[in-house]
């Protein structure tokens, strides 16, 4: 294959593992309510800074990251890396003055934003190409450098008229990329790669007020992941590897990411080595509509939420960053259709049972593809037989019914902090009830608990299996 065709299909399989890479990228950029002024958004970036050496050895932050994963490439094969990183650019907001000149304001407000300070990230790209024998050794390193520039944005209004500006500055920054491999002892030929990114810029703060974190920004790689791929061979999986490869996968290091398969499923050829860890083949929902940069909450709350921020509130968010803006118009232009896909899918069920099979008449499956059998799994009229108030069960061979007193005994299964905590309690049986499958429940509320009677009046329990109690010894 040559160089032209490999880069090209590189850059063709890239392009799909990009999707995802992005929503590494720009994850946690501005989140919601998307305005600069919201509290949530002046503590930025928690992934992924790569600061300057000279800084962070101050502080928990690092000016590295390490990757390490196993591939079996092929006689001839060439291995591309592409760094990605946002780099800061600190946008300051002028007014135009009656005299022709400018000044620095903490706003700007227009008919359809208003313009605030704030930190842009603009997108950096570093591709290495290298044919995998000259990995062996001492490898490959490749320095990069960005340089700092400034560009002015006019600012003008409804009319055309100038009535401001917006200076944007980017500092230098450098790095350096360097790649590595080493043949691994054992009957299969594999390769053990190392990526190392290191942020290797000189900057250092001048004085004491400029040595915080929002200093150390605009010097540093922000959300830094790579991704890997091989012309001709393949990667193994660090989550799910061959037996004969645990070991090795073991032993590998990865400091400050971590590296999965990428791509479609089933290919392997792909690397995406992030700050996020991620499981094999991470993919973007298809019902997303777009990036909502707030990974922390699903995109139906978000676009919810987002489109009852009031008009002022909308106003802010389009005047603090572009990409907020888009975030305003998606929420306010998404059709109910779109917006009622993102309520839920279900997908593993289909994969575990496979393609539903079709009734004669046609009736099923339904408009979603789910089997509708010819009966219902739970039939209402089952429960007649049941009465929680009366219905009694055996524990230690005595009788446990409504009213019964029982000491709290959970740790048989997979128990949370709050049960434990009740251990040794003694409780008061509420219901006895049944599940549809068979199991059965003891609702109860805790002896000396003061919300006891709000409890019973909301019908709020709490729930323990008959094995995870005891007859008290006073209700015996």
């Amino acid at each position: 294959m040559t160089v032209t065709a490999f880069a090209s299909e590189t850059e063709e399989r890239f392009a799909l593992a990009r999707q995802v890479a992005d929503a590494v990228l720009f994850e946690g950029y501005v989140l919601y309510p998307y305005r600069a002024s919201a509290a949530k958004n002046r503590l930025r970036w928690q992934f992924g800074v790569l600061v300057p050496p000279g800084w962070g050895a101050e502080c928990e932050e690092h000016d590295f990251q390490h990757t390490e994963c196993l591939m079996e490439p092929k006689a001839g094969a060439t291995l591309s890396v592409e760094v990605r990183f946002l780099h800061a650019r600190r946008r300051t907001v002028q007014r135009a003055r009656p005299d022709g000149g400018f000044e620095t304001v903490a706003e700007l407000r227009l008919d359809d934003r208003v313009l605030v300070p704030w930190d842009e990230g603009g997108e950096e790209r570093v591709e290495v190409v290298a044919p995998v024998d000259e990995l062996l050794g001492d490898g490959v390193t490749h320095p990069f450098r960005r340089p700092a520039r400034e560009d002015v944005e006019p600012v003008l209004d409804a009319d055309g008229r100038t009535v401001g500006r917006l200076l944007r500055r980017c500092e230098e920054i450098s790095g350096t990329i360097r790649l590595s491999a080493r043949e691994l002892d054992g009957p299969y030929r594999a390769l053990r790669l190392t990526a190392v990114v290191e942020n290797t810029s000189d900057w250092t703060p001048s004085e004491a007020r400029d040595a915080g974190r929002d200093a150390a920004l605009p010097h540093s790689l922000v959300a830094t992941h790579l991704l890997m791929a091989l012309s001709a061979g393949s990667f193994l999986s660090m989550t799910d590897p061959p037996e004969w490869a645990k070991g090795a996968v073991a032993a590998c290091r990865n400091l400050h990411t971590w590296p999965v398969l990428a791509g479609e499923a089933g290919t392997a050829d792909l690397v995406l080595s992030s700050p996020i860890i991620l499981e094999d083949h991470p993919a973007i929902a298809p019902e997303s509509p777009g990036a909502l940069y707030d990974a922390t909450e699903i995109d139906e709350i978000l676009a919810l939420r987002t489109a009852a921020l009031t008009d002022e509130e909308k106003r802010e968010a389009r005047g603090t960053d572009e990409r907020a803006a888009a975030v305003i118009e998606l929420a306010d232009s998404m059709p109910a259709e779109v917006r009622e896909r993102l309520h839920g899918a279900v997908r593993s069920l289909r994969e575990a049972t496979g393609p539903p099979p079709v009734a004669a008449d046609g009736g099923f499956p339904d408009e979603y593809g789910v089997q509708r059998p010819d009966t219902p799994w739970w039939d209402p009229a089952s429960e007649a037989g049941f009465d929680p108030t009366q219905d009694q069960v055996l524990v230690d061979g005595r009788p446990v019914a409504k009213g019964s007193r029982v000491e709290l005994r959970p740790g048989l299964r997979r128990t949370d902090a709050q049960d434990i905590f009740l251990r040794g309690r003694t409780a008061t049986v509420e219901a006895v009830l049944h599940d549809v499958d068979g199991g059965v429940h003891l609702a109860v509320t805790v002896d000396g608990d003061p919300g006891a009677d709000i409890r019973r009046e909301q019908g709020r329990f709490l729930y323990f299996q008959p094995d995870e109690v005891t007859v008290a010894e006073d209700d015996a």
